[in-house]
C-alpha cells in the first residue's frame, strides 16, 4: 500500500521564502519553527540532566590527574567502535597517561562486559574501566570487576532492565528519572557528552595550561556522526546537530584519517558526503570486522593518525566487507528458499512472523539476513545461526516492523515460557537472543503467538509512505541541492520520497545488476537521468512508461553535478 504523508495544518513559523514543497516536507516531520532549522553546534542539547555525568566525570578526572590506568571496553558494532575511539582520543587529548581499549570478541565472550572478558584483566586490572555502548545489563561482569578493585563507569543508551548493575557511575539518558531531553543518543553520543563534562571538570581544576592545552572536542564529531548514523538511532534535533556538524568537518577535510580512508574505500567523495554515505558505505565496512573477526582492527583504523596506516587498515576492512557480502548473498538465497517453502506450504495463511535457521549460517551476519527478509515480507523476522560449529545453542537476531516492539515480544515469550530463551536484549526494532537448538520449534510457535497477540490478530501490512508528486519543473539540480541542504536525513526524519509517472526514453544495465534510465515526466518536457539499484529491464512491466517511487538526488560524476532520480520502488 502506498500512502502520502500527512501535512499537518495550523500556524507555523517556517520562513516564508521556503520552497512550498520543502515547507510541507518539514511540517510532515514535525518541524514548525525556523529555529529548528539551525543545526549549529550552539544548538546541541546542554549536558545538564544527563544521569551519572558528574560522578563519571569526577572519577575520570581523578584518574587522569593521579596517573591511574583507564581501560575502555566497547561493543563490536560501528556505534561501539566509534564510541571507543571517541573515548580513547578524548582521554589521551586531556592528558591521560595510561589508556587502553578492549572490545569483546562476539564469538569468544559474547556481548558486553562479560565475566570472561573481565577475567582476562585479573592479572593486571586497570583502576577504572569505562564501558561504551554497553554495560547497562552486564551485572555479572561489573560485579566481577568490583571484586578485582576496578571502578566501572557505564556509558550506554540501551534500555535498562529491572535493576541496575553495581557500577561506580552510570551515564545513560534512558535511566528512569533522567532529565536529558534527547533520549535518542547513540552510544557514541553518550560518551561524547561525558568527554565534554570531563573537560569542564579538568578545566575547573586548573589542569590545562600552556604545557597542556585544552583540547577542542569538535575534532571528534566525524566519529560521533558516523556512529550515530550507523546505529540507526532516531535523528531527533540533537542528533541532527551532531551528525550535521560531523558531516561539515568531513566535507572540510578535517576528519580523522580512518574515516577519510573508509570513505575512499567506499568510493565516496568526502567533499560531498551525506548521512547516507556514512550509513551505506562507511558503516558496513567498519561493522564487517565485528561481524566476521574482531572489531579491534576497526577501532585501530579510527584511532590511526598516520594516513598510510589508516589506508592499510581500511583496506583490510574493505576486504572483510567483501567477504561479508559474499557470505550474506549465500545466506540470503537460503533464507529466500525457506520463505518460499513456507508460503507454498501455507498458501494464504502466511504467519505473522518468520523464524529462520540454517546450520551453515554465520552468527555475525544473521542480523543482516533478518533485516532483508523483513523488508521483503513485512514480517518480524528472527534468523538463527549456531553459536559455533556443532553447537547445541543458537544465536538469533530479530528485526521488527513499525508498530511492533520486538524486545517486548521477546519479554512476553520469556514470561510465558521461562527457560525457553536463555538470554535476550535489544530495543523496539532489533534484538538479539540465544536458545537451545532443540527448542527452535517451541520458540517459533511461542514467538508467533506473542506476535499475533501484540498485533491484535491484524496481519502486518506493507506500507510505503511518500511526500506526494513533484511538479516536472522541480526535477532539477537546484531543488535537489535544496533537499540535500535540509538534511541530514535518517531514522524518524526520513529522506523525502516522491511518486510519479514517467516515459522511459532509454535504459541500460550498469554494474551487472542496476538499471540506468533516461526518463521524462508525463506532464513535462525535460528529461532526467535515473538509476534503479538491483533492477533489470524485465522488472519493468512496460518498457516505455512506468510509475516510480523515487528520491531526487545530486549525482557527482567527473567533477560535474546533475540531478538524478534514485528509484526506490516500481509501482505495479
Amino acid at each position: 500500500m502506498i500512502r502520502r504523508r500527512a501535512v499537518p495544518g495550523g500556524e507555523h513559523a517556517l520562513p516564508a521564502t521556503l520552497h512550498p514543497v520543502l515547507r510541507d516536507i518539514l511540517l510532515a516531520r514535525g518541524v514548525r519553527e525556523a529555529e529548528a532549522l539551525d543545526l549549529s553546534l550552539a544548538r546541541m542539547a546542554p549536558m545538564k540532566g544527563l544521569s551519572g555525568l558528574d560522578a563519571a566525570a569526577n572519577r575520570l578526572a581523578d584518574a587522569i590527574q593521579s596517573g591511574q590506568r583507564i581501560m575502555v571496553v566497547g561493543d563490536f558494532d560501528a556505534d561501539g567502535a566509534t564510541g571507543t575511539a571517541v573515548a580513547v582520543r578524548a582521554l589521551r587529548a586531556m592528558g591521560a597517561a595510561g589508556v587502553e581499549f578492549r572490545v569483546p570478541n562476539r564469538f569468544e565472550f559474547g556481548y558486553g562486559l562479560s565475566t570472561g572478558l573481565v577475567d582476562t584483566l585479573a592479572e593486571s586490572p586497570p583502576d577504572v574501566l569505562l564501558t561504551v555502548d554497553s554495560g547497562i545489563c552486564c551485572h555479572d561482569g561489573i560485579t566481577r570487576a568490583a571484586e578485582l578493585g576496578i571502578d566501572v563507569i557505564v556509558t550506554d543508551h540501551h534500555l535498562p532492565g529491572e535493576s541496575l548493575p553495581p557500577a561506580f557511575a552510570i551515564v545513560n539518558p534512558n535511566l528512569s528519572g533522567d532529565d536529558f531531553p534527547s533520549k535518542a543518543l547513540a552510544g557514541v553520543g553518550v560518551v561524547f557528552y561525558l568527554a565534554g563534562a570531563l573537560r569542564a571538570r579538568l578545566r575547573d581544576s586548573g589542569w590545562f595550561g600552556a604545557r597542556r592545552p585544552e583540547p577542542n572536542l569538535g575534532m571528534l564529531l566525524d566519529l560521533v556522526a558516523l556512529g550515530t548514523v550507523a546505529d540507526v538511532v532516531p535523528l531527533d534535533r540533537n542528533n541532527r546537530v551532531l551528525v550535521e556538524q560531523g558531516l561539515r568537518r568531513i566535507r572540510a577535510g578535517q576528519a580523522s584519517p580512518g574515516v577519510m580512508a573508509l570513505l575512499r574505500a567506499g568510493k565516496r567523495d568526502y567533499r560531498n558526503v551525506s548521512a547516507s554515505d556514512l550509513g551505506f558505505a562507511v558503516g558496513p565496512r567498519l561493522n564487517a570486522a565485528g561481524r566476521l573477526e574482531d572489531m579491534a582492527v576497526g577501532i585501530r583504523c579510527l584511532l590511526a593518525d598516520d594516513v598510510e596506516e589508516a589506508r592499510e587498515l581500511a583496506a583490510t576492512l574493505d576486504g572483510l566487507n567483501e567477504q561479508r557480502r559474499a557470505m550474506q548473498a549465500t545466506m540470503q538465497d537460503s533464507a529466500s528458499a525457506q520463505v518460499s517453502a513456507i508460503i507454498e506450504q501455507l498458501g494464504d495463511e502466511v504467519p505473522f512472523s518468520l523464524c529462520l535457521h540454517d546450520p551453515e549460517w554465520h552468527q555475525g551476519i544473521v542480523g543482516l539476513v533478518a533485516s532483508r527478509v523483513k523488508e521483503a515480507t513485512h514480517r518480524p523476522v528472527v534468523a538463527f545461526a549456531p553459536e559455533e560449529e556443532g553447537s547445541a545453542r543458537l544465536k538469533g537476531s530479530a528485526r521488527s516492523i513499525k508498530g511492533l516492539h520486538v524486545r517486548d515480544v521477546l519479554a512476553h515469550v520469556d514470561a510465558r515460557q521461562p527457560g525457553l530463551i536463555d538470554a535476550f536484549g535489544g530495543h523496539a526494532m532489533a534484538a538479539g537472543l540465544s536458545i537451545a537448538a532443540n527448542r527452535l520449534d517451541d520458540f517459533r510457535a511461542a514467538f508467533e503467538a506473542s506476535t499475533r497477540l501484540f498485533l491484535a490478530d491484524e496481519p502486518p501490512r506493507a506500507e510505503r509512505v511518500t511526500d506526494g508528486e513533484l511538479a516536472a519543473a522541480d526535477l532539477n539540480l537546484d531543488f535537489a541541492r535544496e533537499l540535500h541542504a535540509m538534511g541530514p536525513w535518517g531514522q524518524r526524519f526520513p529522506e523525502p520520497l516522491f511518486e510519479g509517472a514517467f516515459e522511459v526514453l532509454d535504459q541500460r544495465v550498469v554494474g551487472g545488476a542496476h538499471l540506468k534510465m533516461v526518463l521524462r515526466p508525463l506532464d513535462g518536457h525535460e528529461v532526467i537521468d535515473a538509476i534503479a539499484f538491483g533492477t533489470l529491464p524485465e522488472d519493468l512491466d512496460d518498457a516505455r512508461r512506468a510509475r516510480f517511487l523515487y528520491r531526487l538526488d545530486v549525482n557527482h560524476f567527473r567533477g560535474q553535478a546533475s540531478a538524478q532520480l534514485v528509484i526506490e520502488h516500481i509501482v505495479r
